[in-house]
């Protein structure tokens, strides 16, 4: 944390009820089994538990439903929900750093592009023609803004992100580290001696308000039309995004994974690490997706849950993984049957 504040006021703040001191301060965060004095933690996992008896945290900010079996020395705060609660205030001291602002010498603008008020852009920072930055975003230093494209209000481009020529970007959105937004679709077309046709990649990338971005992620431009990323939607680091991809609004999605072309996925989404996905599929909202599956056909309803590779419903994955783990002592059984059943055959 980069201020100080009392229990009572983190109470107020939160809407929540204090046990012990409600004039303890705090002045930084730790996990509960790291903590110290002037820290605070949370408590919201019951695996923890044990933790908030021997902390050293100031203050552990608890679900009202918790029950402590032993004396706690740290001074609670209840809340209805602890993660989401310690979410909010991290968002509250991120909010309070001091943030960049002004036009670096450096920087490069083309005439004809039009930048907000209250812009940062750092050092070696480029914006191409007719390129749009809306109010109050901040551009550090070597992100690429192509031609003809516009950025909404309020968006972080953090170093080395490459926007290319006419993609749009709506108010909010925050793009990490070495992430390029707008790169050619893998579109080519076999001609003869083995040799491959490079098709053109005339579309565009839109990503909708509130989109996040990991680092080093890859989102390819459509080859006619436009790739689209949904509003809220919530992108891992190392994530490759085919051409003419459609992730529907609030769908989240862990490291690693990669989407084909034109396939389509739907809102609320929730995909694992490592998944890949075929292309010009479509999947069901609010489909939870379990790491390292393989998606090759579609997912017609919804709010299921899958896993595996061909992915498959996970209840009926993990009855299988059973039987997969038991099949080298089945296969010894039948091994041990197949020769008692040759003896009775030769008497």
């Amino acid at each position: 944390m980069v201020m100080e504040f009392t229990a009572a006021v983190l109470a107020g703040f939160l809407k929540g009820e204090i046990e012990g001191n409600p004039e303890v301060r705090v002045n930084t965060i730790a996990k509960i089994e790291e903590g110290h004095e002037g820290a605070l933690s949370f408590l919201a996992n019951p695996k923890y538990e044990h933790f908030i008896y021997t902390t050293d945290s100031s203050i552990v900010l608890v679900n009202k439903t918790f029950v402590p079996s032993e004396k706690i020395k740290a001074t609670l705060i209840r809340v209805e929900n602890a993660y989401e609660s310690f979410a909010s205030l991290l968002r509250l001291v991120d909010q309070a750093r001091p943030r960049k602002t002004g036009i670096h010498s450096t920087a490069v603008i083309e005439s004809s592009a039009k930048i907000g008020s209250d812009v940062y852009l750092g050092p070696y920072s480029y914006v191409g023609e007719n390129a749009v930055i809306g109010d109050g975003c901040s551009v550090y230093p070597h992100v690429y803004i192509g031609d003809n494209t516009r950025v909404g209000n309020k968006c972080i481009l953090y170093p080395g992100v490459k926007v290319y020529h006419e993609c749009l970007l709506g108010n909010g959105c925050i793009i990490h580290a070495g992430s390029v937004i707008g790169s050619d679709g893998f579109g080519f077309a076999p001609q003869s001696e083995n040799e491959y046709m490079k098709i053109p990649q005339l579309g565009n990338v839109v990503l909708e308000d509130n989109v996040e971005i990991g680092a080093n992620v890859t989102i390819d431009r459509a080859t006619m039309g436009s790739t689209i990323i949904g509003k809220g939607v919530k992108l891992d680091n190392l994530i490759q995004i085919g051409h003419n991809v459609e992730v529907g609004e609030n769908t989240v999605m862990a490291a690693q994974s990669g989407i084909s072309g034109s396939t389509r996925l739907g809102k609320n989404c929730m995909v694992g690490g490592q998944v890949g996905f075929a292309g010009h599929i479509k999947i069901a909202n609010g489909t939870k997706i379990g790491a390292q599956a393989g998606i090759i056909g579609e997912i017609k309803e919804e709010n299921t849950a899958i896993i595996g590779s061909p992915a498959f419903d996970i209840k009926q994955f993990m009855r299988s993984a059973v039987i997969f783990k038991r099949l080298p002592d089945m296969k010894t059984k039948l091994d041990t049957l197949e020769k008692e059943v040759e003896a009775l055959k030769n008497s």
